[in-house]
């Protein structure tokens, strides 16, 4: 019998046990025990097929049914629609199992089963899913159809599938069977076949002047086209373009385009409830198709569900979606499913992520800027929904992409190239350093406020609490209860940060609404310039919008609490509204907005996450933004919040590398497990000196005992350390510390490391400076130009024992030289096709703008500061940038003359 000959077949399995959910190192026949299990445990329903003795119809406890085949009972072989089966590579899943139980107990269908297959051939797909296989007694086959296969019973290269299908249709036998899996399998040949004949038909009307090269009433940007053909013609594709890039558009054009082409009536959006109405104005702003919002209780949305008088676009948020999936696949059937910021589905196990995974639709968009936050595992989940053969099962995707430690839990990335190659098919991603050479300048700013008193002592008392909680991580793992508290103390740490109103209502003082009131009478004496307020804390942006009304600036306020419908017209208002010049959001406005009339982005604290903190800047740093947008971020000193910005860097390398191919893939590391969450901890809560900092020098030179301490902090990344004794007078020395680069996120770690040396020593350093190696570098320029005085000092250096060669370039150094470099290709080609049609003036303008992005390009590479403008290269320390001989050739372009000669133009190209 089939079910005991897979016990046969695996008794040191059974005998074994499974290891548990949370080690990954499980084996083949591991997972198929687990699938056993599962059949035993769920108890489907089985009911044989009425037509054919050898098929089964399964119903699982969701209600969903699937069919299984046995194709051969004593050697276990057999088949099931569901996609376990098809991508597992294991030969069953749990409904086969349960079949293989149901017929062990009954005789009867065991025998007629056993009949059917004895004599019968079958002609199925090869494990490999690239040819025909002929399974069985071949004799049972038609001599025509015998003949297109091989010994091994694989399809001869020669011949088709639909070849063979077609013999087959024109010479049917009783004893030939066709596996369930055949079908699937040759539907998606033809559409794989279809669609490539679609996009050739599709661009040869467009060329003959048939159809419009634009799917919309306003014309789409280069690379908006190709998004829209991507997602158009993949069918099933992932849109991972940054923020600001028009994801939106693109995944309009695109449906519009297949409704052109007949493949779709019906369109479902999924999106964010509060991006509802966002997606309505762009629907109505680039196509006059018909669109519904769906709102309201149950009834209300089932009747929105309807194939008959529906409209083009439908309208849904995630929530929605959780309770109405299965209507929406049966009452509205879709052509076509669009997911909006689609990290919402990144956890696979959520309510959520498995909702959305249940919607039927040929055509899937999947848009998000953000595809890895944190893990690739949320980049696993979207690409699930999309094609789960790319990745497979994840018991697959584990091992092929993690390493694993003894307890078989994830220690590190592998394979991450091949990743990438997976992913290459699906995904298309273009960053705005690419895309955008017109963005406005968008300049970042951190300003660093202290504490309250009673601030201060709110968060020594949280502080306290955390490090007690570290200090027992240090010696165990922390109880499920311990983790809680401390993630509430964290959030909690944080909220101080803002101010103490946010936990205790009697308490309104704030030092941030003091460099807020200060931001708004600037911004207010400039009608034309509007401001976005975000905060993660609702109660915080009540203390800003009574700032706002101080200083006469109306809001708009759009958090959580704000229903939706209302949303749309606070939005509206802070867009049309001369007098609205303030938008106050929570993180519930940090995506899908656009708001480009702001140049104005006030952050009042900071999300952990990175990604989270760039969706809150594209808001108004995105396409059509005209202004230049300055971006300031208020930090308490000092504080939890302070030593973020020196971590929030790191997260960025996963996606950095992953998704944009920028950096060594091989050096990108796993974060993860209870020593690196108390390595984060100690870094951003408790300035801690590292365990592996060498023993003290005596006190009575704290001076080497800090270098040494520095050293072990920050290894390469000190430039050089210095002690000043600006007088003879002066018993305490200046400290400078000159790092390569984030001198104000080094600084507080900086001063705890000085503070431990000198703790017990009674002469204190008289000050602590800390500069990037750029600012030193154009200070140094600026002493040998006469432009300041070097004083009079006496200088020791200290030497930390640490090599002082330069570190490598970044990967985001690596990035921006690229971006710059390819800017600098594009312009000079400009100015190279406008010259050689004798328009030198038209080619000045492009010619300097090249000149600009290759400079700028140069002083990356060189760690210098980045050059004002054009002009700033005829003086240091910019002229070093440049060979003597070329900065001769390109000086005529460093003034402004009126045209461009091809004399300095060949220069300029030779200079790249």
């Amino acid at each position: 019998m089939a079910h005991a000959l897979h016990s046969n077949t695996s008794a040191q399995e059974q005998d074994s046990k499974l290891p548990p959910a949370h080690d990954w190192r499980t084996t083949d026949d591991h997972e198929r025990q687990r699938r056993r299990e599962r059949a035993e445990s769920e108890r489907p329903a089985i009911a044989l097929n009425a037509e054919v003795p050898n098929l089964f119809n399964v119903r699982s406890r969701s209600g969903l049914g699937y069919q299984v085949e046995v194709r051969d009972i004593d050697v276990p072989r057999a088949a099931c629609s569901c996609v376990d089966f098809r991508i597992n590579g294991l030969g069953t899943c749990k409904h086969v199992e349960a079949v293989i139980s149901f017929l062990q107990h009954r005789p009867k269908f065991r025998k007629e089963v056993r009949r059917v297959s004895s004599g019968s051939a079958w002609i199925l797909p090869s494990t490999d899913r690239a040819t025909l296989t002929i399974e069985g007694d071949k004799d049972q086959a038609p001599a025509a159809l015998r003949s297109l296969f091989d010994e091994a019973g694989r399809l001869d290269g020669a011949a088709s599938a639909e070849e063979a299908v077609e013999i087959l249709q024109q010479d049917s036998s009783q004893n030939l069977l066709l596996s369930i899996e055949l079908a699937p399998w040759l539907e998606a040949r033809q559409q794989a076949r279809e669609r490539q004949t679609l996009r050739r038909e599709y661009e040869l009307k467009v060329q003959a002047g048939e159809w419009p090269q634009q799917e919309t009433l306003l014309p789409l940007f280069p690379y908006q086209r190709e998004g829209m053909l991507h997602l158009a013609f993949t069918e099933r594709a992932l849109l991972a373009d940054e923020m600001g890039l028009g994801k939106t558009i693109q995944a309009i054009a695109a449906c519009a385009l297949l409704k052109r082409m007949g493949k779709a009536q019906r369109v479902l959006i999924v999106t964010p409830a509060s991006l509802k109405t966002e997606w309505e104005e762009q629907i109505r702003r680039f196509t006059a198709l018909e669109h519904r919002l769906v709102y309201g209780g149950r009834l209300k949305r089932l009747g929105a569900y309807t194939r008959e008088g529906a409209p083009f676009f439908t309208l849904v948020n995630y929530e929605q979606v959780i309770a109405d999936a299965l209507d929406i696949n049966m009452r509205l059937q879709p052509e076509i499913v669009v997911l909006d910021e689609a990290q919402r589905i990144k956890n696979w196990n959520t309510k959520t992520a498995q909702a959305v995974k249940r919607l039927r639709s040929r055509y899937a968009f999947v848009l998000t800027g953000t595809p890895i936050e944190n893990r690739i595992d949320e980049l696993y989940s979207l690409i699930d929904y999309l094609n789960p053969a790319i990745f497979g099962p994840l018991f697959r995707f584990n091992r092929e992409f993690y390493s694993l430690d003894e307890r078989g839990r994830p220690s590190d990335y592998r394979n991450l190239a091949l990743l990438q190659e997976r992913l290459r098919p699906v995904m298309l991603r273009r960053r705005k350093l690419e895309i955008e050479t017109e963005l406005p300048e968008r300049s970042d700013h951190v300003r660093f406020l202290p504490l309250s008193p009673a601030q201060e002592q709110a968060y020594q008392g949280f502080e306290a609490i955390v490090a007690r909680l570290v200090h027992a991580a240090r010696r165990r793992p922390l109880t499920p209860a311990e983790q809680d508290k401390l993630m509430r103390t964290l959030a909690m740490m944080r909220m101080t940060c803002d101010t103490n109103y946010i936990l205790d209502e009697s308490d309104r003082a704030c030092p941030k609404l003091g460099e807020l009131e200060k931001i708004m009478e600037e911004c207010r004496e400039n009608p034309d310039v509007k401001v976005i307020v975000f905060s993660e804390w609702e109660r915080m942006l009540q203390l800003v919008r009574g700032v706002c009304q101080k200083t006469g600036m109306g809001v708009a306020w759009h958090t959580g609490s704000v229903p939706q419908q209302r949303r749309r017209s606070e939005i509206n208002r802070f867009k049309t509204d001369p007098q609205c010049r303030v938008f106050l959001s929570t993180d519930s406005g940090g995506v899908g907005l656009n708001l480009q009339n702001a140049s104005v982005i006030v952050n009042c604290d900071l999300p952990w996450n990175p990604a989270r903190l760039e969706q809150r800047i594209a808001r108004a740093w995105r396409k059509n933004q005209k202004r230049a947008v300055t971006v300031i971020n208020l930090v308490s000193e000092k504080t939890i919040e302070h030593r973020m910005l020196a971590t929030i860097a790191d997260k960025r390398g996963l996606a950095d590398g992953v998704l944009d191919s920028v950096g060594d893939l091989s050096k990108i590391k796993l974060r993860t497990g209870r020593s690196a969450l108390l390595a984060r901890l100690e870094q951003i809560v408790i300035p801690v000196v590292p365990k592996t900092m060498p023993p003290p020098s005596p006190p009575a030179d704290p001076g080497q005992v800090f270098a040494q301490q520095l050293a072990c902090l920050m290894g390469g990344r000190i430039w050089r350390c210095e002690e000043h004794y600006l007088s003879e007078q002066e018993d305490a020395p200046s400290l400078v510390v000159i790092v390569e680069r984030d001198a104000a996120q080094w600084q507080p770690r900086i001063e705890d490391v000085r503070d431990q040396a000198w703790k017990d020593n009674p002469a204190k350093p008289a000050k602590l400076i800390v500069l990037d190696r750029a600012t030193n570098d154009a200070l140094e320029a600026m002493i040998a130009a006469g432009l300041i005085k070097r004083p009079a000092s006496t200088v020791r250096e200290l030497k930390p024992g640490q090599a002082s060669a330069t570190p490598p370039l970044s990967s985001e150094e690596q990035q921006r030289i690229a971006a710059f470099r390819a800017q600098y290709l594009r312009k000079l080609k400009t100015a190279q096709v406008l010259l050689s049609a004798d328009l030198a003036e038209e080619a000045l303008s492009p010619a300097r703008d090249a000149l600009h992005a290759l400079g700028c390009a140069l002083a990356v590479a060189r760690r210098l500061p980045p050059p004002p403008d054009v002009s700033a290269y005829a003086g240091e320390p910019w002229k070093a940038l440049w060979p003597a001989d070329a900065h001769v050739a390109l000086s005529p372009l460093f003034t402004e003359p009126s045209s461009v000669s091809s004399e300095a133009l060949k220069a300029l190209s030779s200079a790249g």
